[in-house]
């Protein structure tokens, strides 16, 4: 057993930083192949940070790059991670912000001419999927992220809206500084990044699962040793073409439980009937996945 955590601790390890390179390899390639040229700006912090590059080239004596000004806007934010998620979770979120740092500094630009909506459009996608593994894998690449994890945790909001709301506040000041035609196109690659993060993050997207059983004991000890799930019991209930006494079990899971809820019932009941519903929102005692 030491030998099998000891395994898993070093996989879960090498996953977090597999994802922590990821990220700050798209990135640094969404910035600088995409966004850049495309004179368009990135969500989240990223983005900021662009605004600031720019504005240092037009009003100030020297410029303040991206990547530099990346990094700096992340360090308060480290402190909210810090205290409100978990310690662990932010050092690799700080390992993950220096990597992507470093690499949109070395990663060189291409200096070609890109029509601004592929750049729109791959910008965002590259960015959202590195964005939703990392985050998949349990570590934050900074800013925006950390906000919408906490706000996620006290409202239980998805993640990629909570990123697009925030995000107006960068398309607006992109119009009013510097034209509404890069307001567009920003406007689009944030709503592109959020929807992709959405794809590929699903630990926050929450199912309703109603299942209709004659062995409801069964099924409801497999998915609370498996899942830990509270679960609604409706007693004598007929079904109406075999007139059965049949129950009624109504639970709410995280997607990432649908494999193993099918599992479970198809086991249990093979004639069981199962309907899933997507949930907007959960009130209540609901056990999310712990973030450390």
């Amino acid at each position: 057993m030491d030998q099998l955590d000891k395994f898993n601790r070093r996989y879960n390890l090498l996953s977090k930083i597999s994802a922590s390179f990821f990220y700050s390899l798209a990135v640094a390639v969404a910035l600088n192949f995409f966004w850049t040229p495309g004179h368009m700006y990135s969500s989240g912090v990223t983005g900021f940070a662009q605004l600031i590059n720019t504005l240092s080239e037009r009003f100030l004596p020297f410029t303040l790059s991206t990547s530099t000004m990346y990094f700096a806007l992340n360090v308060p934010l480290f402190l909210l991670g810090w205290f409100k998620i978990g310690h662990k979770f932010t050092v690799f979120t700080i390992i993950t912000v220096v990597l992507g740092s470093f690499m949109m500094h070395v990663v060189n630009p291409i200096s070609m001419h890109i029509d601004p909506l592929v750049c729109a459009i791959f910008g965002g996608m590259v960015n959202g999927l590195g964005t939703g593994f990392a985050l998949k894998n349990g570590i934050s690449t900074g800013g925006i992220d950390i906000i919408g994890i906490v706000i996620r945790q006290k409202t239980g909001a998805s993640y990629g809206k909570v990123n697009i709301l925030i995000n107006l506040i960068i398309i607006a000041a992109a119009g009013f500084a510097f034209g509404w035609s890069r307001a567009l196109y920003s406007a689009l690659t944030i709503f592109i990044n959020g929807r992709v993060i959405d794809a590929v993050y699903t630990q926050h997207q929450k199912l309703q699962v109603i299942i209709v059983t004659e062995q409801p004991q069964v099924i409801i000890d497999g998915i609370q040793e498996k899942m830990h799930r509270g679960i609604t019991i409706f007693h004598d209930v007929e079904g109406a073409y075999s007139h059965n006494e049949k129950t009624v079990l109504i639970t709410v899971i995280d997607r990432y439980d649908m494999y193993d809820i099918l599992q479970i019932i198809k086991k249990s009941d093979p004639y069981a009937f199962m309907s899933v519903s997507e949930v907007e929102r959960v009130y209540g005692r609901f056990k999310e996945q712990e973030i450390v």
